[in-house]
């Protein structure tokens, strides 16, 4: 019946409305049922007869015209989390279980506000997942659903992927340390949670990969870095590949370092920048001045016009049409140089 039909579509967390559709909704008009899937722009249209389906057509969201009519369609979940009643269940039984100690262990502390605000919570997410099967914040229940010891790691894309596939860590120097400190990171933002009865202890369980859970997962790693660090390179040991050539084939700058402060002969920082920033105009090139912070790079603009230089700056702070303009102008010697922070990076459209 219809009923029926519209109740499983809440089953698979489809919500009902009276308004336009947006992906992951659906509406009941007459004997028909217009349906938005999460993946498409189009809705699906099914007219009931009784508990017969007369037709399924798919109909263009804007026009309303008929793009086709279908004998069957597949439609997914409007959500990730979906549940076997039977593991719905035994999770709902483990986490009031959970609640159960966790609200003793708060009224022995005296901890009176703490546990009000847990039991209020959990009961409204145990109220919810009973009705439709979800709630804001399901995947800190995930241990419950997934069956999983207390402290076990939970599931990544990593525990789909075939035997022996080959992992690549690009700019490694960065990218270990910050896999390294996820868990840290998570785990003591989630404390704070437990503490103040925001949320089940077994909201820590789920997190991301501990180090070790990740190296002993990912299998064969090649590390890229321009500046490794020793874990880098004590992994890699005899197997160290080192690329002196960039690949576009440019060779490094050479750096000179030079003092800030005025010092015999030599005029100071901002007056040796002009110098030779004046040299390389003279040649029709331009110049690219990188500073420290943002306010430094404004400054030093300033700085530069009031000596009659044509000079912009350029930062996170101007938005993304200006950006495209001054660099535009820079292209076309409109100025004839650019100070900002981190200017030499892969990206800037020069």
């Amino acid at each position: 019946s219809r009923y029926d039909f519209v109740r499983k579509l809440i089953d698979v967390f489809y919500e009902r409305t009276n308004a336009d559709l947006t992906p992951g909704t659906f509406r009941v008009v007459g004997n028909a049922v217009e349906i938005m899937p999460p993946a498409l722009r189009e809705i699906i249209r099914v007219e009931l007869s009784g508990s017969t389906i007369k037709r399924i057509a798919r109909i263009d969201a804007v026009s309303r015209s008929v793009l086709s009519e279908e004998e069957t369609f597949f439609l997914f979940p409007a959500r990730h989390f979906v549940t076997p009643e039977s593991q719905m269940k035994r999770a709902l039984s483990a986490i009031e279980s959970e609640l159960k100690d966790r609200l003793t262990y708060f009224d022995k502390a005296g901890k009176l506000l703490e546990a009000d605000r847990l039991k209020r919570r959990t009961n409204y997410d145990l109220a919810l997942l009973r009705e439709v099967g979800y709630c804001n914040g399901v995947e800190n229940y995930s241990r419950h659903f997934d069956g999983r010891a207390e402290g076990e790691a939970t599931s990544t894309l990593l525990s789909y992927f075939p035997e022996g596939f080959l992992t690549i860590i690009d700019e490694s120097h960065v990218a270990v340390p910050q896999i390294g400190g996820m868990y840290n990171g998570d785990r003591a933002r989630k404390k704070n949670l437990l503490e103040h009865g925001f949320r089940l202890p077994s909201a820590l369980d789920n997190r991301p990969l501990q180090f070790h859970e990740f190296e002993e997962r990912v299998g064969q790693v090649i590390y890229t870095s321009a500046t490794p660090a020793d874990y880098e390179l004590e992994k890699g040991k005899d197997h160290i590949v080192e690329q002196i050539i960039r690949p576009t084939g440019l060779l490094d700058p050479h750096i000179e370092v030079r003092p800030i402060q005025q010092s015999g002969k030599y005029p100071g920082q901002a007056h040796d920048f002009i110098a030779e920033a004046e040299k390389v105009i003279k040649n029709d090139a331009r110049v690219i001045a990188t500073t420290l912070t943002k306010a430094m790079a404004e400054d030093l603009s300033s700085y530069l016009k009031d000596k009659n230089i044509k000079a912009e700056y350029l930062h996170s702070d101007i938005k993304t049409i200006e950006r495209i303009e001054i660099l535009t102008n820079f292209r076309r010697g409109v100025f004839d140089i650019l100070v900002g922070v981190n200017l030499l990076r892969e990206g800037l459209d020069l």
